[in-house]
């Protein structure tokens, strides 16, 4: 399963998010983008220390702020099995000598 596949299988799920900072957002979650950036409506956010509170319509979130993600177990069983052999095979057209084919050092002039 990727972790993505879950996100997108979780929209109009409630979910909890903890920032690195230790601030709590529980809500819906709206979107996500492919670098985990998220969106959530109906969101109650708790400060790091647990004794504020805020209530939101909405919040974005960056991905690279999350520290982790509580998503429902109904979720996870929902995520759709994916073919991991055609993401593997998909890359690596080339012949493994990147970019410049022979033309690199080592060759010299007239080495053929």
């Amino acid at each position: 399963m990727l972790p993505l596949s879950l996100l997108r299988t979780a929209q109009g799920h409630p979910m909890l998010v903890e920032l690195k900072n230790g601030e709590t957002y529980n809500g819906h979650l709206v979107s996500c983008d492919n670098w985990m950036n998220i969106s959530l409506r109906e969101v109650i956010c708790t400060s790091r220390d647990g004794d504020r509170f805020w209530r939101l319509p909405e919040v974005v979130i960056r991905g690279n702020n999350i520290k982790y993600l509580r998503i429902p177990e109904e979720v996870i069983d929902m995520v759709p099995e994916e073919d991991l052999s055609k993401t593997k095979s998909a890359g690596g057209k080339g012949d493994g000598r990147g970019r410049g084919g022979n033309r690199g050092r080592g060759d010299g002039r007239g080495a053929r």
